[in-house]
C-alpha cells in the first residue's frame, strides 16, 4: 500500500494550478488527484493531467457538501488555486474537507500580502481565512508576491493579452515587491505541505524583491530592446489609478461579470503593490508570515535578472504555458 501523501488540487487546469500540478507530479513524492468539473472531463487540459499520472475525480464547487466529501475521501491535503470569481465559492469544499478528515487545506491565495480594507479581493480571501479557522481544520495560507512572469516590460512582439498593462509604470516605481517564478512554486509547496512548522501558519514564498523601476531597468538591460520599452512606457499616477478604481468599482457593482471583476481587482492590485507597497517582505512579516527563504535555505531562488534572460529569449504568453 502506498504511503505517499494524497494531495487533491482544485483548479488544476488554471495558470497557477497547472504550475502546481506539473511541479508536484515531477517530484514523484505525492499521490495527486485533480478535482475536475464533469463538463471538463474530456478536455485537453484534463487529458494533460492524466498523462502526468494525476487521478481525476469529478466535482464542482456548487455540488452539495455530501457529494464533495466523496471526492475528498482519503485526501490528506487540499490545495485550491481558483479564478477570482470562485474565491468566495470555496466554503462548501472546505467544509467537506473538514468532514472528510482532510488534514490540511491551502485556500486560494497565491498573490501579494495585504491587509483588509484595501481590495475587495483581499477582503474575500481574509473571509475565507476566517472560515477556515472557524472550522478548526489544519491549514496553511500561502502568498507569493507577484509572478515573475508578469513583472517585466514585455517585448514588442508580445502576444500576451495584458501587454498594455505590463507597459505601465504605476506611481513612482519605488515600492519593493516580492517576486516568484510561477514554474518554481511547486518546489516550495512540496516542502510546505510536509512541514509541521507551517501547519496553521501563513507563509510568504518569494525568490527576489525589486521595485517597479528596478524591474523595468532589468528589462531594458536584458532585452536589448530598451529604446522600444522606453518609448512605450506609460506613466500612471496614484490619482489616475484611484480614478480607474472608482470607475471600475462602479461598473463591477452594476455588473460583476468576469471581465469587470478582473478590471477592478487588477487596478486594486496595482494600487496595493505599487502605491501602498504591501507586497514587500517587511510587510509580509509584519502580517505574521513565515519567510520561505528562512524555512528552506537549501532551495536556490532565481533572481529576476536571471529569469529575464529566459523571458526575452522566448516569446512568452502569460497563461498559455
Amino acid at each position: 500500500m502506498s504511503t505517499k501523501l494524497v494531495v487533491l488540487l482544485a483548479g488544476a487546469t488554471g495558470t497557477t494550478g497547472r504550475a502546481l500540478a506539473n511541479g508536484l507530479a515531477k517530484t514523484g513524492s505525492f499521490r495527486l488527484i485533480a478535482l475536475v468539473r464533469p463538463s471538463s472531463v474530456s478536455k485537453p487540459a484534463t487529458e494533460q493531467l492524466r498523462s502526468k499520472g494525476i487521478e481525476i475525480r469529478l466535482g464542482d464547487l456548487n455540488d452539495s457538501i455530501d457529494k464533495l466529501k466523496e471526492a475528498l475521501l482519503g485526501v490528506d491535503v487540499l490545495i485550491n488555486s481558483l479564478d477570482v470569481q470562485a474565491i468566495p465559492l470555496q466554503k462548501p469544499l472546505l467544509q467537506a474537507a473538514k468532514e472528510a478528515g482532510v488534514k490540511r487545506v491551502i485556500p486560494s491565495d497565491w498573490a501579494s500580502p495585504g491587509a483588509r480594507g484595501v481590495s475587495e479581493l483581499r477582503d474575500l480571501k481574509e473571509d475565507i481565512h476566517d472560515f477556515v479557522r472557524s472550522l478548526g481544520i489544519g491549514h496553511t495560507f500561502v502568498d507569493v508576491g507577484l509572478w515573475a512572469q508578469v513583472s517585466l516590460p514585455p517585448p514588442r512582439n508580445s502576444k500576451t493579452l495584458i501587454a498594455a498593462l505590463l507597459r505601465e509604470a504605476h506611481g513612482k516605481g519605488d515600492k519593493k515587491s516580492l517576486l516568484t517564478n510561477k514554474n518554481h512554486i511547486a518546489d516550495y509547496v512540496a516542502r510546505i505541505i510536509t512541514d509541521e512548522r507551517t501547519l496553521n501558519r501563513y507563509v510568504i514564498v518569494w525568490e527576489d524583491e525589486v521595485t517597479g523601476q528596478e524591474a523595468f531597468d532589468i528589462g531594458v538591460r536584458v532585452s536589448g530592446d530598451g529604446e522600444f520599452m522606453r518609448a512605450n512606457r506609460v506613466q500612471v499616477s496614484k490619482e489616475e489609478l484611484l480614478q480607474r478604481i472608482a470607475s471600475a468599482r462602479a461598473i463591477y457593482q452594476e455588473s460583476p461579470s468576469y471581465d469587470n471583476t478582473v478590471a477592478l481587482f487588477g487596478s486594486l492590485y496595482m494600487y496595493s503593490v505599487h502605491i501602498l507597497g504591501e507586497s514587500s517582505l517587511e510587510n509580509a512579516k509584519a502580517l505574521g508570515a513565515l519567510d520561505v527563504r528562512e524555512l528552506y535555505p537549501d532551495i536556490v531562488p532565481q533572481k529576476l535578472e536571471d529569469y529575464a534572460r529566459e523571458y526575452y529569449a522566448n516569446e512568452y504568453i502569460y497563461g498559455a504555458d
